[in-house]
């Protein structure tokens, strides 16, 4: 199994702006569960502690396999998604590590 954690900094001028575009990309994933084959699990989480270093927000996920990971990149329902977001992210971080 592998775990790919991912998360993001939101572009946004006030806090409600940036919470809108929380709202719709913990949507827009949250949307993928049940259509991408070998996606066990996805979970999205919005920060809440405000301190200076967090990321606005977090993406943890498992697959069954790296195989599995590697469709879902190129998975249509994900280039979707990332197109759908696209300009919302200034930011964004990765990890990807077997279990």
């Amino acid at each position: 199994m592998i775990k790919h954690i991912v998360m993001w900094n939101l572009r946004g001028d006030t806090p409600e702006q940036k919470a809108a575009a929380a709202a719709l990309l913990k949507q827009g994933f949250e949307s993928l569960r049940g259509r991408i084959p070998g996606l066990l699990c996805i979970e999205i989480g919005i920060d809440n502690s405000r301190v200076d270093y967090a990321c606005d927000v977090v993406l943890y996920s498992e697959f069954e396999s790296q195989a599995a990971l590697d469709a879902y990149a190129h998975h249509p329902e994900h280039l979707r998604l990332r197109q759908t977001l696209g300009d919302m992210r200034i930011a964004r971080h990765q990890v990807d590590y077997f279990i």
